[in-house]
């Protein structure tokens, strides 16, 4: 009827503490409605993942690129280290080869040298026997002068064995003998007033040094 209050019985404290926690209870167990315009898109938490790992994929995939060019000049460099090894040491083998060869001509004309030096050696040896001998030889020659020319005749050893003994008035024990004897100089005539001297060479050097004694004596003949 209007003008009455509510009919309400009066909860007893049990029964208002049963209340509040059956209440508790729906609340915990009751879906919790989302708001659009309070709650964030669900997109954005599902992609924000996925945007992050492929920023991280994509600076990997840079840094291994990088590595690679890297690499890659590397490689280049090796190789172009590893020809020019091959080119340096084929030019150090060609210079080994080139110094060989030398060496080896060294050796030779070394070789040359040493055998041009006995040569010389022996040259001068033979050079000084000869010498000698020269000398030797020409201590056993005699010079004659004033002979006319072609008074010899044909043989001037047997003509000097006979003629010059009694020229120098010297007998010989054995006879005079001679290696050689014959005139020098260009053949003149007959009558020339000066006719080319003798020169006779004898085999016995005593018989020489008896000449020329009494050359030295008796003045030239």
């Amino acid at each position: 009827m209007p003008g009455n209050k509510p009919n309400h019985k009066p909860v007893s404290k049990p029964a208002r503490q049963l209340l509040f926690s059956e209440a508790l209870q729906h609340k915990r167990l009751t879906p919790t409605k989302i708001n659009p315009q309070t709650s964030p898109p669900l997109n954005e938490f599902t992609t924000m993942p996925d945007k992050d790992q492929s920023t991280t994929m994509d600076r990997i995939l840079q840094e291994i690129t990088t590595v690679s060019r890297r690499i890659e000049g590397m490689d280049a460099s090796i190789t172009s280290l590893t020809l020019e090894t091959k080119s340096m040491r084929s030019d150090i083998a060609g210079f080994q080869s080139r110094v060989t060869g030398l060496e080896q001509r060294m050796g030779s004309l070394e070789t040359q040298i040493n055998t041009s030096q006995v040569r010389e050696q022996d040259f001068i040896y033979l050079r000084s026997k000869l010498t000698d001998m020269e000398d030797r030889s020409r201590r056993d020659n005699i010079r004659i002068l004033g002979i006319p020319e072609n008074e010899e005749g044909s043989d001037m050893q047997t003509f000097l064995t006979s003629t010059l003994p009694k020229m120098i008035s010297l007998d010989f024990d054995p006879p005079l003998e001679f290696q050689r004897a014959h005139r020098i100089g260009p053949k003149r005539s007959d009558n020339s007033s000066r006719p080319r001297p003798i020169i006779a060479c004898l085999l016995r050097h005593n018989q020489t040094r008896q000449i020329l004694q009494v050359a030295r004596n008796h003045g030239p003949f």
